[in-house]
């Protein structure tokens, strides 16, 4: 019982304490927010680089530093997001009278940049961990990105709850992108996998030949996806979620317009129209 729990409360704390640095820094000045950028142009080599180091070390020791090594490199696609440094080639909230393909290439356009770098990043970590014998590290990045995509698609798609409080001004437009409204297909599909998911690599780690790193590597996958499904849960039960980080945002968060039932409603706001109002809102070198 002694090696399960420190693997289980090092990722709660690490996903804890490493969104509400991200929070932190982007609900900053804009000078800060570009300093903040500069030091996760930096940490990004610096991460790659433990990723490739600790794929050769087959220990409890190296399945940690693989571990944050992909949540830093992580955070850093996150702090570009988030900053509005990389969104698309098309940062406007989606025509009111969008549907079907058309509103597909609108949310596709708002968000391609950040895409497009999540699958480079995702390719330079599969490349430096190819053939390795400790792939904690791509494992953790895999899971990141593909429940990321699916929160994404569920909240286009639509589900009950948007939770979209904790949200910079400046991206307030991908607000018009979220649909408010029963679960859609893909929600239970997407939990059902998850949960398989989680359930396999706890099985992994209770293996009866399960070496200590195998087990403290699982283990921390595993806590990474059970946060995963935690937060697409969220989706269906409405939570005062952002308290979890209220120590990072120190009153930096808008929330959206409440509706008459005091829940966010998207379809009563008023985003910028025109790209000049959204570079008015858009970070700026200064």
């Amino acid at each position: 019982m002694g090696a399960v729990a420190p693997p289980i409360l090092y990722a709660l704390f690490v996903w804890w304490f490493s969104t509400g640095i991200v929070l932190l820094l982007v609900l900053r000045r804009r000078r800060t927010i570009v300093w903040s950028l500069v030091g996760a142009a930096v940490l990004f080599p610096v991460s790659l680089y433990w990723l490739a180091r600790s794929g050769a070390d087959d220990s409890v020791t190296g399945a940690y530093v693989a571990f944050t090594a992909a949540i830093l490199l992580w955070g850093t696609q996150e702090l570009a997001f988030l900053t509005g440094f990389l969104t698309g080639p098309r940062p406007l909230p989606c025509p009111p009278a969008s549907h079907g393909l058309r509103r597909v290439a609108y949310a596709i356009g708002a968000i391609l940049y950040h895409e497009l770098a999540l699958i480079g990043s995702g390719a330079a970590v599969a490349a430096v961990t190819f053939g390795t014998v400790n792939q904690v590290g791509f494992f953790t990045f895999l899971i990141l990105w593909v429940m990321r995509l699916s929160a994404k698609l569920n909240l286009f798609l639509g589900v009950p709850v948007l939770n979209d409080a904790v949200m910079p001004d400046h991206l307030t437009f991908l607000r018009s992108y979220f649909v408010r409204g029963a679960v859609n297909r893909l929600f239970p599909l997407a939990m059902i996998v998850s949960i398989l998911a989680t359930v396999m690599l706890i099985q992994r780690a209770f293996a009866a030949e399960a070496s200590a790193a195998t087990l403290a590597g699982s283990l921390l996958l595993a806590a990474l996806l059970a946060l995963a499904i935690l937060e697409h849960g969220f989706m269906m039960v409405r939570l005062p979620v952002d308290a979890l980080w209220r120590w990072s945002t120190l009153g930096g968060v808008q929330s959206a317009p409440a509706a008459g039932n005091g829940s966010t409603d998207i379809h009563r706001r008023d985003p910028p129209r025109e790209l000049g109002d959204v570079e008015r809102v858009l970070p700026t070198v200064p």
